[in-house]
This record gives structure tokens, sequence and C-alpha cells, in this order.
């Protein structure tokens, strides 16, 4: 079977992809994802809030004491340096030198010109595409969504006059209206999505009585929101489309590709099963088309998305009406 694709302009071997994650900050680990299959890697996100915060906290480590001995000029010594991405892109290099397949960048920032700069920097360490990470959590009651919306198109459209490698974006599904949103994005010249983003949100400790943010994996049923946007944008954009959240088995890559992606990331289930769980998914693929008689994934992309199905409610919350008339038959499967 032919399981090649294209995504952001890259030729692929196959459609699924390494979601950025801690896993590849492992040389020796994402030396086994490319052996087991992996078409590309999207590389742990630079962070430049993390960078602020670690030379916030330098900072209050070096004054802390200042008055600790009067004649102590310093209790630190005098090569230290603040943080910046340099320690981030040696270890990004040293990535892209191991693997032959392809490397996506995932970067996120706070600044517009730290946008641009590192966006730069990424492409110049060996990139072959960058994700910019894109997530908003409001904490003004008086900005308007449209602002931050605005920001993040004049974002894509600096980056892409910065950079010449392929831009895409990674998105949260909280906005008011996504399909907008990526239609917009789309038109500043977004060469891909990615859908959708997996948030860490706070949890509370009862018994110590704070927030603590737990690691949360992915679970399977998260793949029906990402799918259900494929299907719709499907055709109705330029850029490609890449499922993300929820996908473990072959089965699950299928179902994005019969809903139109190019492309889908993966990584709770590596973190699950393992690097070898990327072949087992591959092989699992070949035997459905072996069996359907697909030669390549051409064959069926889009297959299920809405413009090509007859069902004008199959992607709408009328289907959910249609579920409670038949309440009767959720009682006979699951007895209560």
């Amino acid at each position: 079977m032919d399981l090649s694709t294209t995504y952001l302009g890259l030729k692929l071997k196959n459609p699924i992809i390494v979601g950025a994650s801690n896993l590849v900050t492992d040389l020796s680990i994402i030396k086994k994802l490319e052996d087991a299959g992996a078409a590309a890697i999207v590389y742990k996100s630079l962070f430049e809030e993390q960078i602020h915060l670690e030379n916030l906290e330098l900072n209050q480590d070096m004054t802390d004491y200042n008055d600790r001995n009067a004649e102590m000029t310093s209790i630190f010594p005098t090569d230290m340096y603040e943080a910046s991405p340099d320690e981030f892109l040696m270890h990004f290099k040293e990535a892209r030198n191991t693997v032959n397949i392809p490397m996506i960048a995932s970067l996120n920032c706070v600044y517009d010109d730290t946008w641009y700069e590192y966006a730069k920097k990424l492409e110049e360490a060996g990139a072959d595409a960058l994700e910019l990470n894109f997530y908003n959590n409001p904490r003004d009651f008086d900005m308007e969504g449209r602002s931050i919306l605005n920001e993040e198109l004049d974002t894509i459209e600096g980056v892409k006059k910065t950079v010449k490698i392929p831009v895409s974006v990674k998105l949260s599904p909280f906005y008011t209206n996504p399909l907008y949103t990526i239609n917009e994005m789309d038109k500043r010249g977004a060469n891909g999505f990615v859908l959708f983003n997996k948030l860490f949100q706070p949890d509370i400790n009862i018994d110590l009585e704070e927030l603590h943010f737990p690691y949360n994996l992915s679970s399977e049923h998260e793949s029906r929101l990402p799918l259900r946007y494929v299907g719709i944008l499907y055709d109705n954009i330029k850029a490609d489309l890449c499922a993300n959240r929820g996908i473990f088995t072959g089965e699950d890559v299928i179902k994005m590709i019969l809903a139109g992606a190019n492309v889908v990331q993966i990584v709770s289930t590596i973190y699950k099963h393992g690097p070898s769980q990327i072949a087992k998914m591959l092989e699992d693929m070949e035997i459905w088309m072996a069996n359907k008689q697909y030669n390549n994934l051409s064959e069926f992309r889009g297959k299920l998305s809405k413009k090509n199905i007859k069902d004008p409610f199959a992607y709408r919350r009328a289907q959910y009406v249609d579920i409670l008339m038949k309440s009767g038959k959720i009682f006979k499967d699951f007895p209560i």
C-alpha cells in the first residue's frame, strides 16, 4: 500500500507525525520513533514565556541575599548569564541531525518582535517547517475576542514574511467561531492547521486546598472534536489539515483521512504503548486498505467529509436530536 502524503509542502512517507512533547528531547527516543515509522517529528515547543520566567527567577535568586554579609559582594559566580533560546536551539540542531525525517519546530512567543526573531533562528537551525502554537488564557475582562484574533492574524503574516519555510498554526477549539478563525488565518497565508491543541487545565487538591496541574494524557473519545472540524473544513480552505488529540490506533488515523485530514499528530498513544505503536498503526492501516482495495490515501481522503456526503445534518448538532429520539435503543445497549 502507498501510505505517502503531503503536508506543508513536505513529502511524507505516511500520515503519522509525532507531536510536540518531552519525548523528543531524548535523542535515543526520536531515533526509535523514526525507526518505528514516524513520518515527521514536531520538536518540543520553544516558549518565550518560559525564558522570561527563568530570567525572573535568576534575578530573584541573585538579589535575595544582597544584604546577607557586608563583606560579601556576591554569593554567585561571575559567569552567570540570563536565559536565552540558545540552549534550546542547540538541542534542536542535535535532534535535527539525529534523524532523516522532517523536523518541525513549534513556537510560542509573547512579543511580536520575538515571534519573528525566534522563527528565523529556528529556520536557520534546520527546521523544515514551523508550527505556531497559539493559545490564549483570557485574564482581562475588558479584552475583546476580536483583538486576540487580530493579533494572531498579524503574527501569521509577519512570520510568513520573515521565513521561507512553511508555517502551520496549532489552535485550541476555544474560539467563538473556529471556522471563521481558521478561514481568516488561511487568507493570511497559513500553510496548515493542527486541530486541536491539548491545553493543561488546573485541578484542585481538596486535601491540601491548593491548585495543581496534573499531566493528563488524551483519551480516545477526544478525537471526535477534531474529526468534526476536519470534515467540515476539507476542500473549503487552501491550507492542509492535521488532526490532533485522541488518536491512538490505525483505525483512528483512517477515520481522520476519511474526514479529510492530510496527516495526524500523535503523542499520548506513544506514552502509553511506546514507539512501536507507530508500526502497529501503519500495519493496521495497510490491512484495512487492502481489504477495501485502496491503493493510496488519496483514493479515500475526504470521502466522508461534509462536502462529499449526502446527509446535510451529519456534521450538525441536529444529529443529537436523532440520538435522543432513539433513547430506547440506548437503554437496550446500556441497561441501567
